[in-house]
């Protein structure tokens, strides 16, 4: 007969928005182990699996630290109440956790108070983070009845909430009955149950051992504060927001680069101050796709996308928002975990709306090196010099035509193309000449296309170089060495203006090499690698998503962190394409 084995969950700590999988482990008649689902659809051996989920609510309401989530809180920040900040962020587990907490708390007192213009209206934000369903925002109704007549989770069917039983202070709420269960803004502060149980096909009559799973409290997703655009101009760029919260001005676009940290190199050996939960892969994707989808990019270039979370994951779900995506992985590097295999490489998304597809290119280091040592390299020398440059590094290049025109009357119905390259070079810091000879092999590419079309161009990515290496400088300030006229978006904070915010920028970026302080920054490293380079000559900054600080990270935290789910903070950038001249 049918029987389950063993039942777990990955995490005991369940988050507001993040889809829990419990680990079922059965056994089937013929005596082989298996964890393949069986549904009462397709029973086996006229037995299937019953699963069901419950929220144990107390008649005492219960409040969640906002510092250290998994913490029942003791106090509250009568500031934040007084200010209408969200009220899970004004819960703290202790005195000493107020206070440790407090450069980072005031951070939210001052943006409540300059939050408010001179009307009495609360400005909104540009790129707002966790505004739906899974705000965090805490229920104070924690008993007498559920929020809805009806529930569905999972794939289960609609049907009645039903509370299933009362005894000693507790209720408990049927909440779900798929084997899937995502926690909402109700189930905050409460345990969750999970039961599964073999059930007769026929009688429909439980058999055997129930096997049960409690949970911690659940609690809110981490909300980190929202990322403003800052105008470069010094127009304040809040006044061009469309019906949907995007940027409207005519003719401009958004491009956003982010590596997000492949779940692979994710592991609690390179980040042991992360707390599990964040760093574990089912919270991280739905905190990044939160944060991806927030910023609202007309273009997004990701970086460390392995194989199976681009087709699983982000192309269905940002398919959902109305991006095409296209991909190329690394060439032959296979990282092996768990008993399988893992690839990554760069995602490019486009809105469907905004650009069309024209044309993609993709550039395989190891061929370039292969053909590099046909050509050059004495047959004696090619196999140290093979080993020294096949890295699997690749880039992903893609020319899209616009939507949109800046272009005016003067030249109707004229195409307006963009040439867009992601890539991630490789990030061994002993391996300089290859990371200068992939930066090198990638513009000579760009070179061609250039040649054969009058088209703006973008690189985007990680490039494992800091401000003032050879690579950089080579993409920065290389006009002698290639024919593109390539200049970092973010030098604009240190170029233009005095503009809304830009002392505050400014402050924020290296002055010796016009790039920001950080883009990536782990407890081993605080540094610049990540860049978006754009041509000069055909497109201008419009504005920029604003850097983080330290005091923008909370005190002593390094990334990846409960907030922020990638060791890299996401660049964005807004361009206008520059009115081409006749001639």
């Amino acid at each position: 007969m049918l029987s389950v084995l063993r039942v777990h969950l990955p995490s005991d700590i369940p988050i507001v928005g993040c889809e829990l999988t419990p680990y079922v482990l059965l056994r089937r008649p013929d005596k082989t182990v298996t964890t393949d689902d069986v549904p009462e659809s397709a029973p086996l051996d006229g037995h299937f699996l019953r699963y069901k989920w419950y929220r144990i609510q107390s008649d005492k309401k219960v409040a969640v630290c906002s510092i250290h989530p998994s913490e029942q809180a003791t106090l509250q920040c009568l500031g934040c109440v007084k200010a209408k900040i969200p009220v899970t962020k004004s819960y703290h587990c202790s005195p000493k956790c107020f206070s440790d907490a407090w450069q980072h708390h005031r951070v939210l007192h001052d943006r409540a108070a300059s939050a408010v213009n001179e009307n009495g209206n609360e400005e909104e934000e540009v790129f707002g983070r966790f505004n739906s369903s899974g705000s965090g925002v805490l229920n104070t109704s924690l008993s007498g009845s559920v929020s809805s007549t009806s529930l569905t989770n999972g794939s289960a069917p609609l049907y009645p909430a039903a509370v299933t039983q009362r005894s000693g202070g507790e209720t408990w709420f049927e909440v779900g009955r798929s084997k899937t269960y995502t926690p909402t803004a109700d189930d905050i502060g409460h345990v969750l149950k999970f039961e599964c149980v073999v059930v007769d096909a026929e009688s429909k009559v439980p058999v055997g051992h129930v096997n049960t799973i409690l949970t911690s409290r659940v609690i809110p997703a981490p909300s980190p504060s929202p990322r403003r655009l800052v105008p470069v101009n010094g127009v304040d760029v809040m006044g061009h927001l469309d019906s949907d919260g995007r940027i409207s001005s005519s003719g401009t676009f958004t491009v956003l680069s982010y590596n997000i940290l492949s779940d692979v190199y994710a592991t609690s050996e390179s980040y042991s101050y992360c707390p599990s939960w964040a760093l574990s892969w089912p919270y991280r994707k739905q905190n990044l796709l939160r944060e991806i989808v927030g910023y609202r990019a007309d273009i997004v270039c990701l970086q460390e996308v392995q194989s199976d979370h681009f087709e699983e994951f982000f192309a269905p779900e940002l398919d959902k928002h109305g991006y095409q995506a296209l991909y190329k992985r690394k060439t032959n590097e296979v990282v092996f975990t768990g008993g399988a295999q893992a690839i990554d490489g760069c995602a490019t998304f486009f809105r469907r709306d905004r650009f069309s597809h024209v044309k993609k290119y993709e550039v395989e280091f190891n061929k370039a090196a292969q053909s590099l040592t046909d050509a050059m390299i004495p047959s004696n020398q090619k196999k140290s010099a093979l080993n020294r440059l096949v890295k699997d590094n690749v880039a992903l290049i893609v020319v899209l035509e616009a939507k949109f025109s800046n272009q005016g009357a003067d030249n109707p119905g004229k195409r307006q193309l963009l040439c867009v390259a992601n890539t991630h070079v490789n990030v061994h810091q002993d391996l300089k000449d290859v990371k200068l000879w992939q930066v090198h092999t990638l513009l000579k590419g760009l070179e061609k296309i250039a040649a054969s079309a009058d088209i703006p161009m973008l690189v985007c990515g990680d490039f494992s170089s800091m401000p003032g290496s050879a690579p950089h400088t080579l993409l920065a300030m290389g006009k002698l060495i290639h024919q593109l006229p390539l200049v970092s978006a973010y030098s604009s904070f240190a170029r233009l203006g005095v503009g809304l915010g830009m002392e505050q920028q400014r402050r924020r970026m290296d002055p010796t090499t016009n790039e920001p302080l950080f883009t990536n920054c782990t407890r081993d490293f605080i540094g610049t690698l990540d860049y978006i380079f754009y041509t000069a000559d055909s497109l201008t900054v419009e504005s920029l998503l604003e850097l983080l600080d330290e005091e923008s990270l909370r005190k002593d935290t390094a990334l990846p962190s409960p907030e922020w789910s990638s060791d890299h903070i996401a660049l964005l950038a807004e361009f206008r394409c520059k009115p081409r001249i006749r001639r």
